[in-house]
């Protein structure tokens, strides 16, 4: 990775993009402060990082205000699967908005570079397809699912606020669905929960008929386009989607995971949750033109190692964050 010695905050940074990402920085030889509240991660996922004398574990919450002298800020503070997120939808909205606020003004007082992680979830339940940055989406403000998408969504507006008002150095990714090692296993998202049902003999829980659409990127693909977005040019503030443009309907990752794990499972189907989206596929045009940007690890090889990594652990190391799982 380029560039000089830095100083870096990851907040999230014990979640599971956070830890990745902690831990590339930490290799490259920057002093990287991850901070976390441990809500929906634990400190175990950075057990590998605490004897590294550059790297520094802080257990804060981001709601909270922060005083720490920092060169850049990657902003990856927020429950992201939608059980953990409804679960304290108000505390969701905090951590979104206030943690934004916070982190804005570290950066404006720093002059650190700052990097918003927001999601694809800003774009609702979508009109158009596949979705590009301009689209200004369709979300529904009062529904289960806003105090994520409008959380961020206002995240967004901060961090442009900040940049036209104050002249921070800014920049804003939307991340579309991720996986790999190192998911919490009761995240409660589609891949994790496919491939616990699948490994462990149990039948596979579809909501919906499995017509709904997800595009997948791999956690080392994901990571190295929020690096490399953090070290682009700075005329290119973003927002910029991050994720993988193969497009496959929930039944299709069902039988691959099926298939992959070799299980007897069979699928069961289940009401879809309200304000549940469609379809979901980024146009990652900007990515590629701006940072030379787009995912290399195709689904099944990701799917294969992320399985293998799930049959590896002991789930006794790990607890259900909510009962929302």
């Amino acid at each position: 990775m380029g560039g000089s010695h830095k100083r870096i905050l990851v907040t999230g940074g014990a979640g599971f993009l956070g830890t990745q990402l902690c831990t590339r920085l930490v290799e490259a030889g920057h002093d990287v402060i991850c901070v976390d509240n441990f809500f929906t991660s634990q400190k175990s996922n950075v057990a590998h990082l605490l004897s590294m004398p550059n790297f520094e574990l802080l257990r804060h919450d981001v709601t909270h205000p922060l005083w720490l002298e920092v060169d850049e800020i990657y902003n990856l503070a927020c429950p992201a699967a939608p059980g953990h997120y409804q679960y304290n939808p108000i505390k969701t909205m905090k951590t979104s908005v206030l943690g934004a606020i916070n982190m804005l003004g570290m950066a404006k007082r720093c002059r650190a570079k700052i990097l918003q992680a927001s999601t694809s979830e800003v774009y609702g339940d979508p009109e158009v397809h596949p979705q590009p940055e301009s689209y200004r989406g369709s979300v529904n403000p009062i529904g289960t699912r806003a105090c994520y998408d409008e959380g961020k969504r206002a995240a967004e507006t901060l961090f442009m606020d900040y940049w036209r008002s104050n002249k921070v150095n800014i920049r804003i990714i939307r991340i579309f669905n991720t996986y790999g090692p190192g998911m919490h296993p009761y995240d409660g998202r589609v891949v994790s929960n496919f491939i616990q049902q699948a490994i462990t003999g149990q039948d596979i829980t579809i909501f919906g008929d499995g017509s709904q659409t997800r595009s997948f990127c791999y956690r080392d693909d994901l990571v190295e386009g929020m690096i490399r977005m953090m070290e682009g040019p700075d005329e290119f503030v973003g927002p910029v989607n991050l994720g993988n443009p193969g497009e496959f309907t929930i039944k299709e990752l069902a039988e691959l995971v099926i298939e992959q794990t070799g299980a007897k499972s069979k699928l069961i189907n289940k009401p879809l949750p309200s304000d549940d989206p469609k379809q979901r596929k980024p146009d990652i045009t900007l990515a590629k033109k701006w940072l030379n940007w787009e995912p290399t690890v195709p689904l099944r090889q990701g799917l294969g190692k992320t399985i293998e990594w799930f049959r590896s652990i002991d789930m006794r190391r790990y607890r259900p964050p909510t009962p929302n799982y």
